[in-house]
Parts: C-alpha cells; sequence; structure tokens
C-alpha cells in the first residue's frame, strides 16, 4: 500500500507532456470544486431556512405541552400545580385556555382563537419580546396579531370603541326551544393593549387574553384548562420529566415537544431537505462520468510508466490500487476546497450579508458542521466509484 500511495502521488503532482491531457485533468479537478462548493452552499441555505422557519414556532410554542387527551379541556388541581411548582428539570409553566372567538369592531367581523394565559406565559414564552405596538395585556385587555388588528381597524387604548368578544354559549338545547329573547353569545368587551407580529398567519390567528377572562367568557371554572405550557431547565433530563409530569396526571393528558406540535412543519423541511441533497448529488453522479472518463486519459497517458513498473516486477492489482489511490485523491482533495470555497461564501454572509431578501432582512444561512462531513463523504465515496470504475481498465492487454 505504501508503494501505491507513493506512486500516486507522484502522479498526482506530476504533468502530462500533452497539453490536452493537462488542459481535461485541470477541468476535472475544477468540476468537483465547484459541484462540492454549490452542494454545501445549498445545504447551508436550506439549514438557514429552516432555522429561519422553526424561530417563529419558539415564539408560540413552549418547550414542552401538555394536551388533554380527549375533548377541549380538562381539570387541574391545586394539589398538581403544587407537584408541578417543586418539579425537578421545569423552570416555569404556565396554564392556557383556547377556542374559536368572534371578533367584532366597527362592523368589521373576523373568527380567530382566543387564547387565554396566566401571569407566567412571558416567563415561559417570549411572546412579549415580538410586540409590534403597545404593551402585554392586563386585566380586560387583550394582544392581537398585526393581521388582526389591520382587518378590524383597532386601535391601542380605545376605550370609547372597545373591541367585541362574542362566544356561542354552551348547551344542549336547540335555538327554537330558547324563545326569541334568548341570547346566543356570551360577550365581552375587551381594549386593545398591544399588537404582535410575527408571520402572516400567525398575525390573523391568535388574541391573547387573561386566562380568568377567558374562563368566564367560556363558561369555565378555574380548574379548566386546555393546556399547560413548560418551560425546560437547562439540563433537565427530558426523558425523567416527561416521566413525571405523566405520573402528576395520572396518565391523562398528551405530552409533545415542539417538535411534536409542528410535525408537518418538520416533516415538510426535512424532506425539502433531502430531495435537494439528492438532486445535487444527480448532477454530482452525472459529473462523475467525466470524472472517469479523465482518470481513464490519466490512465492512457502514463501508460509507459506502468509498462516499466510491471517490468520491474509490480503485478496489476497493484498498478490498479495506484490509479485507484490517485483518483481518491485528487476528488477528495477537490472536494475539500470546494468546501473551503464555500464555507468563506457562507462566512461573508453571515458576516455581510450581502446577499438579501429585502432591504432588512438578509438572506438565512446556517454553517453546520455536519453539512461539512455530507458534502466531503459524498464526493468521498463517488470518487472511490469513480476510481474503481477507471482503474479496472488496467489489464494484461493495457500492459502488452
Amino acid at each position: 500500500m505504501n508503494f501505491s500511495l507513493y506512486i500516486a502521488k507522484r502522479y498526482v503532482r506530476s504533468k502530462s507532456k500533452q497539453t490536452a491531457v493537462n488542459i481535461i485533468n485541470a477541468v476535472t479537478f475544477w468540476v468537483i470544486v465547484i459541484g462540492a462548493a454549490a452542494l454545501f452552499i445549498v445545504l447551508s441555505g436550506f439549514a438557514g431556512l429552516k432555522d429561519f422557519s422553526l424561530s417563529y414556532t419558539n415564539s408560540f410554542d413552549p418547550d414542552l405541552k401538555a394536551l388533554p387527551k380527549i375533548g377541549k379541556s380538562f381539570s387541574i388541581s391545586e394539589s398538581q400545580k403544587a407537584a408541578l411548582k417543586s418539579l425537578d428539570g421545569i423552570v416555569a409553566f404556565s396554564n392556557e385556555l383556547e377556542d374559536r372567538v368572534y371578533l367584532s369592531h366597527k362592523q368589521k367581523d373576523h373568527i380567530a382563537f382566543i387564547k387565554g394565559v396566566d401571569q407566567n406565559y412571558t416567563q415561559v414564552i417570549a411572546m412579549d419580546s415580538t410586540l409590534y405596538l403597545g404593551d402585554w395585556f392586563n386585566e380586560q385587555q387583550v394582544v392581537t396579531g398585526i393581521g388582526i388588528a389591520n382587518l378590524l381597524g383597532l386601535s391601542i387604548n380605545s376605550y370609547r370603541s372597545p373591541l367585541e368578544l362574542l362566544v356561542p354559549k354552551p348547551g344542549t338545547a336547540s335555538l327554537t326551544q330558547q324563545g326569541p329573547n334568548a341570547k346566543f353569545f356570551n360577550t365581552f368587551p375587551v381594549v386593545l393593549s398591544g399588537v404582535y407580529a410575527v408571520e402572516a398567519e400567525l398575525d390573523n390567528k391568535y388574541v391573547f387574553a387573561d386566562l380568568a377572562l377567558v374562563q368566564a367568557l367560556l363558561e369555565k371554572d378555574s380548574s379548566q384548562i386546555s393546556g399547560v405550557n413548560f418551560k425546560y431547565a437547562q439540563n433537565a433530563d427530558v426523558v425523567q420529566v416527561r416521566n413525571n409530569i405523566q405520573k402528576i396526571f395520572n396518565n391523562d393528558i398528551l405530552l409533545k415537544d415542539r417538535k411534536e406540535l409542528n410535525s408537518t412543519l418538520y416533516k415538510m423541511l426535512n424532506t425539502e431537505n433531502m430531495a435537494t441533497y439528492l438532486i445535487f448529488t444527480l448532477v454530482l453522479i452525472i459529473a462523475l462520468f467525466n470524472v472517469v472518463g479523465a482518470f481513464i486519459m490519466m490512465i492512457l497517458d502514463q501508460q509507459g510508466n506502468s509498462k516499466t513498473l510491471y517490468s520491474l516486477g509490480a503485478t496489476i492489482k497493484e498498478l490498479r490500487r495506484i490509479y485507484f489511490v490517485q483518483g481518491i485523491i485528487v476528488t477528495f482533495f477537490g472536494g475539500f476546497i470546494g468546501v473551503l470555497i464555500g464555507s468563506l461564501l457562507i462566512w461573508s454572509q453571515l458576516a455581510f450579508e450581502w446577499l438579501k431578501i429585502s432591504a432588512n432582512l438578509a438572506y438565512p444561512v446556517a454553517y453546520q458542521w455536519i453539512n461539512v462531513l455530507i458534502v466531503l463523504g459524498t464526493i468521498t465515496v463517488l470518487g472511490i466509484i469513480a476510481s474503481k470504475i477507471a482503474s479496472s481498465r488496467i489489464n494484461k492487454g493495457l500492459l502488452a
């Protein structure tokens, strides 16, 4: 193996006497470099887009959330609250109650989701950091998305024209049995204290209010909630924490982390990333045919040297190994140069933000070592295949 490696390194450093062969070798090398750089840049771009897309979920989703197994709500007792407060691995938790709500303001209507949360909510989820205007709500105040505020023409702290919250009254009787003077909706006037801005779909979806207000609006008692949000402590044993929470609630709840709450989004992003990787790998495989051809040209160019080595006692297996190792060296070195060029471009984007989506938003990229390993691994595997195919051309007929 040392003999094959020594001769292969000599062949890599040497130049052919034929200019055409040198040009073919140079073009082949730069095809490998450009292919590796392109694959790394695309993977880094998708990693940045993934982080950028998932950053929206961090504004609304906790580290862990307890949901009812059946129905929309479940009960939490004072003893369970006390047990959760003393639970190791949890920094804070917050109760919430969520349901659909009909919004009305100055003859403008919109259907959204009202989320009643307690005072600990901003300790679990940094929702107050997404506020675009105003402040976080107090009693009889709400915070809406900027999309809802624009649709309904809402103004902050407008006590003269409050926002009306309407929720159907719970019951089983038909509408005709309740009489002409019956009220079918629970209504409550509230004042807008703040507006959050995250993403278009979320900005049109949620209204945040005090938990007690929402419980009264939905005719729920103080123990009825639709979820409990948890924030992990640093270095928390996630599995143990989940098991302890299940024991506190007697396994009557569902526990979902941020990834499970957004499983569809995670699957979509991972599928797109995999599809992009496979497409660019297919491009590299097509370029592999050029690499095989270039390696065969190198073998033919070194045919005289191969005959000499064969006459001196080198076996065909050793000669094949020489060109096999030479091909691996060329492809790996080309892949390394390509990753280095791609890394410089990604670092420049992170530092200077020269490529922008809009005037205030740079194109998101992320430098991840896993992408470095993926690109180098892909190039190496393809180089091994190309070198194996090319080196198999060495036979007694070629050396005769």
